[in-house]
């Protein structure tokens, strides 16, 4: 028969733990048994509560009831009477406990951040410098500030929808796409069996949102306007920004690929910029030939760096110039409403084809524009890049005239007609 422990006193622990404390090796009076399974048991000069139970199927377990002197003898009695109340109705608190924990634990991790990351990690590969720049912009200034906390599992429309009518408000080019990374998200943390089979995000946004206004960016299409926008860039002060801006409007790139540009994709022999695939938005290469004026300005930029061609103007954090600082030059310059860097790009299309008779299919080459239609775009590859040579050429000289009503179209060749 069972020995019937005795019934601790808090002077008879303080005593053990005297006692222990002066011994050399410690423990040699612990456990000290309470009854009914509830003991003190030394570890290294620490002191545990613990209670020993038989589970609801008969095996044999412990459970920690907290640390002496914080949890004194009658709090620990306590909470084993509690421990033991719940046995009686048949449900085991160490189960319970351990699967209380692994919530907690899931909820610290399977947050929104994480499966964003996750995502952004896996798609990353595959898309054009422009698409990696936005989506880190939604998830770092918008998204992960507001919920990236949120334990996927939970997350509603709702929650989404607010930020998205804030970012809507701020910067409306951006909705569309943190709606995107917001849904993407919750597709990966489904596939990874964080939440539930079937439970998307509703984030139609024709619903959620005031209709947007459509537009297309500023640009100058008539040859006094061309006229009135290189004036006035070349009036800005800032030599890089000035330079990246010219850049922009002789080759007709986007600005975000300008303001890129590395060293090491320029070749001054056959003066040519080759853009790799995975700063396109097409997901091409794509050869850009530069003027003797854009290769010009590209030289002078030499003293500023050995990585990129175009250096972060002060304050800004970026390896290279932000393409943020074309913007606000031209808008600063008094172009806001009438020219935009991206907008360079129309001017190109829409005045070189009326003025210098140049070929749209030339045009749309250099503007590296996705071919229409899953048939064209695989077996069309057309890059027209010795011709680009030709009428790029033509175009800055163009753009560097005083009277450019005097300017002679530029001939089409059956080749390029």
């Amino acid at each position: 028969m069972p020995r019937i422990a005795k019934p601790l006193t808090e002077v008879g622990i303080k005593n053990a733990v005297r006692k222990a404390e002066g011994r050399a090796k410690n423990g040699r009076d612990f456990p000290l048994w309470d009854g009914q399974g509830l003991h003190l048991i030394d570890r290294d000069g620490r002191y545990h509560w613990r209670l020993k139970y038989s589970r609801p199927d008969g095996r044999e377990n412990r459970l920690a009831l907290g640390r002496y002197p914080t949890v004194s003898l009658a709090e620990a009695r306590a909470l084993a009477e509690d421990v033991r109340r719940q046995l009686r109705s048949n449900t085991d608190p160490g189960a319970t406990r351990k699967a209380q924990r692994a919530e907690a634990r899931r909820k610290v991790t399977d947050t929104f951040e994480r499966y964003a990351r996750k995502w952004a990690a896996a798609k990353a590969p595959g898309w054009s410098q422009s698409t990696r720049d936005k989506i880190e912009l939604v998830l770092r200034d918008y998204l992960v500030p507001a919920i990236g906390n949120r334990d996927v599992r939970d997350l509603a429309s709702l929650d989404v929808v607010k930020v998205l009518r804030r970012i809507n408000d701020h910067a409306p080019s951006l909705t569309k796409k943190a709606a995107q990374a917001a849904q993407a998200t919750i597709r990966m943390a489904i596939q990874s069996g964080a939440r539930d089979e079937g439970r998307l995000l509703d984030l139609n946004l024709r619903d959620n949102l005031p209709k947007a206004q459509k537009h297309h960016y500023s640009a100058a299409t008539t040859p006094a306007g061309v006229k009135a926008v290189m004036d006035t860039v070349r009036g800005i002060a800032g030599e890089v920004t000035r330079a990246a801006l010219l850049v922009c409007a002789y080759t007709a790139q986007r600005p975000g690929n300008v303001a890129a540009m590395r060293w090491c994709d320029v070749d001054t022999k056959a003066r040519e910029w080759n853009i790799p695939a995975e700063a396109m938005k097409t997901g091409q290469p794509h050869t850009v030939p530069l003027s003797r004026q854009a290769l010009a300005l590209i030289e002078s930029m030499r003293p500023y760096g050995d990585e990129y061609v175009f250096p972060p103007v002060a304050r800004q954090r970026t390896p290279h110039l932000h393409r943020d600082s074309l913007s606000k030059a031209l808008r600063d310059a008094g172009l806001q409403g009438k020219q935009t860097p991206h907008g360079l790009r129309a001017t190109l299309r829409t005045v070189a084809r009326e003025r210098l008779g140049i070929s749209a299919d030339i045009l749309e080459a250099q503007l590296a524009h996705a071919k229409q239609g899953e048939v064209q775009s695989a077996y069309d590859r057309t890059g027209f890049v010795q011709e680009r040579h030709r009428v790029m050429q033509a175009w800055a000289d163009y753009l560097d005239v005083n009277d450019r009503d005097t300017v002679t179209p530029i001939r089409r060749s059956r080749k390029t007609a």
